[in-house]
Parts: C-alpha cells; sequence; structure tokens
C-alpha cells in the first residue's frame, strides 16, 4: 500500500522545483494532490508532468483574497477534507534588493517577508483553520502542515550567500512552525519544517551555476561534493508527512548534504599585482 494512500494534499507552490518533485512523490503513494503556482507556463508543464490525479490552480500565496479561493477550491476537489498542507513557495530576493544589511533596499526587504513568511503565515492560518473543523483520522492526527525553512536561518555564508531578507524570513517561518506545532499539538495538528540547503531548482539556477559557489560546496555539502536534488527534499516531506511519522511535531529537519556539520571553503582570492 502507498505511504500516502487516501490521504488529501494541497502543495502550495507545487509547480516546479521542489514542490513538484513532492507533488510526483505524494502522487506515487496514493494522495489525492492540489498544487497551486503563479506561473501560467510553470502550471501548464506541471498539470503535463502530474497527470490527471492532480488539480493544478492559479494563486499567489501572500494575498489574502487568493489563498481564501485556494483553500475552496482545494477542499471541494478534496472531497472536503485537508490532511497534508505542505507550503514550499517562497522567493531569493536579489533581483528586488535583497543583500548584506548595509546593501538591502526596503523595497528588498518588503518583497522578501511578503512572499516568504507573510505567504507562509496566510496558508498555515488557512490551513489549521480547515483541520479544526474536521475530526481525527484513523490514525488519531487532524492534520499536517509542513513549511519550508533554510540552513541560512540558523547556518549563514555570509560571503557567498550574503541575503539579510532571506535569512530572515526563513527564521520568522522556522519560529512560527515552532510556536504552531506547540499550540496545536493538544488538537492532533502537526507542524513541521524541511531546512534545505542549496537544491538544484529553478529559483536557484543562478548559484548552482556560479563556479565560486559549486567550489565551495565541494566541501560544504559533502554528501553530495555538489547542490542537492529537488527529490531529496521530496524524500524528507514525504516522511513528515506520512502517517508513519505521527507523532512527530515541531522538528526542524536539515536536508542539507552536511551544511551545518561541515565548515567549507571559500576559494582563494584572485591574485593582484600586490601578491602576484
Amino acid at each position: 500500500m502507498g505511504r500516502l494512500d487516501g490521504s488529501r494534499c494541497l502543495i502550495v507552490g507545487g509547480t516546479s522545483g521542489i514542490g513538484l518533485a513532492t507533488a510526483r512523490r505524494f502522487l506515487a503513494e496514493g494522495a489525492r494532490v492540489v498544487a497551486c503556482g503563479r506561473s501560467p507556463d510553470a502550471r501548464a508543464a506541471a498539470a503535463e508532468a502530474l497527470g490527471p490525479g492532480a488539480l493544478l490552480l492559479a494563486a499567489d500565496a501572500a494575498e489574502p483574497a487568493d489563498v481564501d479561493r485556494l483553500f475552496e477550491e482545494a477542499l471541494a476537489f478534496l472531497g472536503g477534507r485537508l490532511d497534508v498542507m505542505f507550503h514550499v513557495a517562497g522567493i531569493s530576493g536579489r533581483r528586488f534588493g535583497d543583500g548584506p544589511l548595509h546593501e538591502c533596499t526596503v523595497e528588498g526587504w518588503d518583497a522578501v517577508l511578503d512572499a516568504n513568511a507573510r505567504s507562509t503565515f496566510l496558508t498555515d492560518r488557512a490551513a489549521v483553520r480547515a483541520m479544526l473543523a474536521q475530526e481525527p483520522d484513523a490514525h488519531g492526527l487532524r492534520g499536517t502542515v509542513l513549511n519550508m525553512g533554510s540552513v541560512l536561518a540558523r547556518s549563514p555564508a555570509p560571503d557567498l550567500f550574503g541575503t539579510i531578507a532571506y535569512a530572515a524570513s526563513k527564521g520568522a517561518v522556522e519560529s512560527m512552525t515552532l510556536a504552531a506545532a506547540s499550540r496545536y499539538a493538544r488538537d492532533r495538528i502537526r507542524f513541521n519544517l524541511i531546512a534545505p540547503a542549496l537544491i538544484e531548482t529553478p529559483m536557484a539556477a543562478r548559484a548552482c551555476g556560479d563556479p565560486a559557489i559549486l567550489a565551495y560546496l565541494a566541501a560544504k555539502q559533502p554528501m553530495a561534493g555538489g547542490p542537492g536534488s529537488a527529490e531529496d527534499c521530496a524524500e524528507a516531506a514525504l516522511f513528515l508527512c506520512e502517517p508513519a511519522s505521527r507523532f512527530t511535531t515541531g522538528v526542524v529537519l536539515n536536508v542539507d548534504g552536511g551544511w551545518c556539520v561541515s565548515e567549507g571553503r571559500l576559494p582563494p582570492a584572485p591574485a593582484t599585482s600586490e601578491n602576484s
């Protein structure tokens, strides 16, 4: 039997990268899946990749009206019950002005906090409201919420990944996840978080193509010697969302190839006329 047989799942940001890989994995394990995303092209490609077992919806998770409509349509497709909500959607923010603290713009800060922290707050709130209104399932759970964090919230790499708003947004998501896990355990609703390092996804294309970053990852993510894969994160998400992990809540699971326990090595500075 599939590890998610009969589970009804919503993946926010499920049309590319980690979200799409997770949607595919959940479907393979017997779940019913709704996935949403902002890009029409990504939704069309995801619909083709996932097939008729999934419903693809348009939504901007940072907009309250969009989130309300998303949950209404998702619950209708899922038969009125939501067992799993995985929030993946977010941005890196450099193009909006994110960077080191002394360079980060107010516009960059606002864009990243809206896309990452505000959106997670809105979807988590909608999910827990839906789950509180339903009875526990055969495993004793009303539902499971999984959020997307980052190793950069607690394990910075300022020379190559110096984005203060991104780190702050992921720290906010982590704190919110732990606070919610504490509050809603009594209601049999779980909240957990995965914290990836650099994963090869469309959002990380710039970093994954940077020779200096790839050289750094050889030691910083030694389990792979480079970027991780979206499938690595999908497997972690499956574990934290399946009924077999029903006694697990308030967990921050690093999916990082060793990032948080490895020093890494910066490439040597280029030679100049003074030190050559």
